[in-house]
């Protein structure tokens, strides 16, 4: 069997401008390139995550849930960060001894989760 990896996942942005301040302000992640208003790919330690529009977007693409791994004790500041660049809060979930996982909501209400392993893993 072929190795499979994980390359990107991408959300179509309404406002490029917009979500790629929001991300770039809540989570900290740098821009590694952008192709005008067409796409924003983020640098992550293991996979991409990117904006894209619509007409660079799988046609008839509708939401995805990145799910972003953060340490544990990194948690309160990347919620913090999070609301202040105008995301929301949506749902919480303890797993016990697995961590915390949160849903938010972006500026144009797409989902997206931080996932924080427990401590003791």
């Amino acid at each position: 069997m072929a190795e499979v990896d994980l390359q990107a996942v991408y959300l179509v942005a309404k406002d490029m401008g917009r979500l790629e301040d929001f991300y770039a302000s809540a989570l900290g992640m740098p821009v590694q390139f952008r192709d005008d208003n067409k796409w924003t790919q983020f640098r992550l330690q293991r996979s991409a995550f990117a904006l894209s529009s619509a007409e660079e977007a799988a046609q008839g693409a509708v939401g995805a849930v990145p799910v972003f791994r953060v340490a544990g004790e990194a948690q309160d500041t990347v919620r913090q960060n999070i609301l202040s660049a105008g995301g929301r809060v949506v749902a919480q979930r303890d797993m016990g001894t697995h961590g915390v996982v949160t849903t938010y909501q972006d500026p144009e209400e797409n989902l997206f989760q931080v996932f924080s392993p427990s401590s003791t893993r």
